[in-house]
């Protein structure tokens, strides 16, 4: 199997294939040896952290509800065109607006 250069943060990087890391001497940043439990280890924790999409409104790891609304054209633009100027997503403007009125 040919080695094929693949790109990551614009850097050209030779991908060699699978190795085994009980195997080969592959050290990280800090010094320590990286064996196959640790990569399993460091793969299990990136995946129990991350999350998809952006982070909870709610609390850390829980799933924000969301609102599906219809509005008329005129709104939905004015919106969009209010949040571009602000440089603000448009749920943004919308729950800093519900907010308001709920306090009002």
């Amino acid at each position: 199997m040919a080695n094929k250069t693949i790109r990551i943060k614009d850097v050209d990087v030779t991908d060699g294939g699978s190795i085994d890391l009980d195997v080969e001497n592959v050290r990280l940043a800090n010094g320590t040896r990286l064996t196959e439990a640790a990569a399993r280890e460091l793969a299990e924790q990136v995946l129990r952290t991350s999350s998809r999409g952006r982070p909870s409104l709610t609390a850390p790891g829980q799933r924000s509800p969301q609102l599906r609304l219809t509005v008329p054209e005129r709104l939905r633009d004015g919106l969009r065109a209010r949040a571009d100027a602000e440089h603000r997503s448009v749920s943004e403007l919308a729950r800093e607006a519900i907010e308001r009125y709920l306090a009002s």
